[in-house]
């Protein structure tokens, strides 16, 4: 828009035509000025009255323009000021458990001091989960290739470069002692499946449950979810649960349930819980390792896999894929493993099918699917059977700490109990 004072001299200030107003330094035209800026308007006029005239134009138009101007721009307002009201309502009432925002940015600051690491290369280890140091020093290099895009010679020196920095090598065995008196438990809500496990459900583990259907695999592991939210000296851990279902099979009118049997409130206790659909053996391999990024953002320290095999089962069909198969679920269990590693206050627990054993003529011919890489890659296995009515009853099959045992608990409304 051009200046008033540049128009021609023969020309005078019409209506509709811009002025430059030296109180605000802009251009104004008809409909979008203050009328108490007209008096610092630039123009040439012809008169005193044809100004006048004007003037008088200008402020019966634009009077009720400006009222509904500034009516509308209240109305603005007080909704803005209405909705921020109410989002720090509901922030005023989340009670869930706080994120660890700020450790990630100290993981991710470290990473970022290794040599030879820049912008761009952060920037890939982060996009492929790699944000801390544990995570690239207890990742086999090609993994770390495959998903990064690095190369040998970068991923060699900084997978050497973290063990420095974490001084990772050889320790005492009182080390170990130390760490293991000091590792957090969750509790299954049972005293006797408690104790079965040694105190609880250990982190630093990968734990399989597995059986017959019914025998409460599910239900453990939605307890476990509600469970890992309770203070340390409720037998929780005061932290968020990861859930994997493979199988439909996860019921939040349960974890309702369970809440309410510990008079705990079930919008909280749900909140805590990540929920992720697994909806094929690829689908669920790409959760576990998107996992990771969750794991210090989200305040994880369980996560659940129900069921581990399921998925493997339906998809690598006859004896072609066995071999193809049985390496899959080795990687995928490494992965779990690893977790575990790299984030020691993490507990890690899966369900598993059974099949029957064809040669088994006398005893029991149920028996874990998966065959050794699962026996191999679990921790800590527990068997679980039917018994009477509400009754269950959990074996530990294999533990390095525990000795063979059983133990009796009951699945109830309010979720596991003896």
């Amino acid at each position: 828009m051009a200046k008033a004072s540049e128009i021609e001299d023969n020309d005078s200030f019409k209506m509709g035509q811009p002025y430059f107003c030296n109180e605000c330094g802009r251009n104004h035209t008809k409909g979008k000025i203050y009328k108490e800026h007209l008096k610092y308007a630039q123009f040439e006029s012809n008169s005193e009255e044809d100004e006048q005239q004007e003037i008088t134009e200008l402020n019966e138009f634009d009077e009720k323009e400006l009222t509904d101007a500034f009516n509308e721009i209240e109305k603005e307002e007080s909704n803005y000021e209405d909705e921020n009201e109410i989002e720090d309502n509901i922030d005023s009432n989340i009670e869930d458990i706080p994120n660890n925002g700020e450790s990630i940015q100290e993981c991710i600051n470290a990473v970022k001091q290794l040599p030879g690491v820049g912008e761009a290369t952060l920037n890939k280890l982060i996009k492929a989960g790699f944000s801390s140091l544990e995570s690239i020093a207890f990742t086999p290099p090609k993994i770390i290739q495959q998903e990064s895009g690095l190369g040998d010679k970068t991923t060699a020196k900084l997978i050497k470069s973290s063990m420095e920095e974490l001084n990772i090598g050889f320790k005492s065995a009182v080390d170990v002692w130390e760490h293991r008196k000091n590792i957090a438990r969750i509790t299954t809500g049972s005293q006797e499946l408690d104790d079965l496990l040694g105190g609880g459900v250990e982190t630093g583990s990968v734990i399989e449950f597995f059986g017959e259907f019914r025998t409460g695999k599910t239900q453990i592991m939605h307890q476990l979810c509600v469970n890992v939210q309770l203070h340390e000296e409720k037998g929780g851990m005061e932290g968020k649960a990861l859930y994997i279902d493979t199988e439909g099979t996860f019921r939040p009118e349960r974890i309702i349930q369970m809440s309410e049997g510990l008079d705990l409130d079930h919008n909280i206790i749900l909140k805590n819980i990540v929920f992720g659909r697994a909806y094929n053996s690829d689908h669920q391999i790409l959760l576990i390792k998107e996992a990771s990024n969750l794991i210090k953002e989200q305040n994880i320290k369980l996560i659940v896999v129900d069921s581990l095999i399921g998925h493997f089962r339906s998809e690598y069909i006859g004896r072609g894929t066995l071999a193809n198969r049985q390496q899959t679920i080795n990687s995928h269990l490494h992965d779990l493993l690893r977790l575990c590693d790299i984030y020691p206050d993490l507990a890690i627990v899966v369900t598993n099918q059974v099949q029957s054993k064809p040669d088994v003529f006398y005893g029991n011919p149920i028996q874990a699917a998966g065959g050794n890489v699962v026996a191999h890659g679990s921790t800590i296995r527990v068997f679980l059977r039917k018994g009477k009515g509400e009754q269950r009853i959990a074996k530990i099959v294999d533990a390095p700490h525990l000795p063979e045992g059983e133990a009796i608990f009951s699945i109830t409304e309010n979720g596991i109990s003896d």
